[in-house]
């Protein structure tokens, strides 16, 4: 065999290989695709099996209703014979969890058509929300923002349904109180509550803890930076932080206080988004939002601030840790106040 011949079988050789490494990607990715539309498929099977278990729990109790003259004694036999003869997976809790999944989620309710579209672990973190509102909000969440147990644990755990519709009593129609809550909760920062510390090391921690920052934030935001520069013609101003929702199509800017809200704090964010607007904005977006973070505010500064009725601008209260049940229902209740005399 000449050269030329050899070069040839080993160019066709390589080809071979890769024609085959191509070939044997795309069967693995059948294959793989077929897994896991097989593990979602069957763990939705398994979620309607555990929701029928619930039913049937609730119909052996006494003929469905919710309290049970036996129910413990009923559900300790059942695992056990369950157990025995399918294994794991049938613990005491589970059953108790397959009697609440039952009663939080009836048929024909909104969370029944979402059970086979959530996976098992988020439903049993759902289902204990006593709210029937705040549990389908949780569900929306989950399904289209793909949120771990981890962050909707948090996200319950913290009252961010609650924070986020506090907000929206002043004025339903300005779709930006959607994105708005108050209080915002930063626990993720690291930084003690009135520990003396400065915006700087606010700002730091919000940067060094962006992604769970942009997660508490809502949807749709984008980082555009810090410390933006904003020339006049006779001053440079400096934004702490600046953001862009695609949603609302708009930039949202920051500005962190350690202190209570001033009127100054009010009229220098007003300042602030009328220069954003001049400068910065292009013709497609909208126009800019402010959001003044601060450690506290009282009704009269909002009442009789330019905050009053101002589509553009908000103060939110941040807190640097998540707060008891106690304390965050003592700020949504402060909140209805303020909010119900704009």
């Amino acid at each position: 065999m000449n050269k030329k011949d050899e070069m040839v079988m080993r160019s066709n050789f390589e080809l071979t290989t890769i024609e085959e490494k191509q070939f044997y990607e795309d069967v693995r990715k059948i294959l793989v695709e077929a897994r896991e539309r097989a593990y979602s498929s069957a763990s939705a099977i398994m979620t309607q099996a555990y929701w029928n278990i619930g039913k049937r729990i609730i119909e052996q109790e006494q003929n469905g209703e919710r309290k049970a003259k036996y129910g413990s004694y009923l559900i300790k036999n059942l695992s056990k014979e369950l157990s025995d003869e399918f294994g794991t997976g049938f613990s005491v809790a589970n059953l108790r969890n397959c009697r609440q999944i039952y009663l939080a989620f009836p048929q024909g309710s909104y969370g029944y058509s979402m059970l086979t579209k959530i996976p098992w672990s988020h439903l049993r973190t759902i289902m204990r929300v006593l709210d029937e509102d705040e549990r389908n909000f949780y569900l929306n969440e989950v399904a289209n923002e793909n949120w771990s147990v981890k962050v909707l644990e948090r996200n319950i755990k913290s009252g961010y349904y609650k924070r986020m519709l506090s907000t929206q009593l002043s004025d339903k129609n300005n779709k930006a109180l959607e994105f708005v809550k108050d209080p915002f909760v930063l626990e993720f920062m690291g930084i003690k509550q009135n520990d003396g510390h400065l915006e700087s090391d606010v700002e730091k921690a919000i940067i060094n803890n962006l992604q769970k920052f942009l997660l508490e934030m809502g949807k749709g935001f984008s980082f555009v930076g810090r410390q933006m520069r904003i020339c006049t013609e006779t001053t440079d101003f400096y934004i702490d932080l600046v953001f862009y929702n695609f949603i609302l199509k708009c930039f949202v800017l920051i500005d962190l206080k350690t202190s209570k809200l001033t009127h100054q704090d009010i009229g220098q964010m007003d300042m602030y988004v009328r220069m954003f607007d001049d400068l910065k904005r292009r013709e497609d977006d909208n126009p800019t939002i402010g959001i003044i973070f601060c450690t506290d505010k009282d009704e009269t500064m909002v009442k009789y601030s330019v905050l009053h009725e101002n589509q553009q601008i908000f103060a939110s209260k941040y807190m640097t840790v998540l707060p008891t049940v106690e304390e965050l229902q003592k700020e949504l209740e402060r909140n209805q106040l303020i909010y119900s005399q704009e």
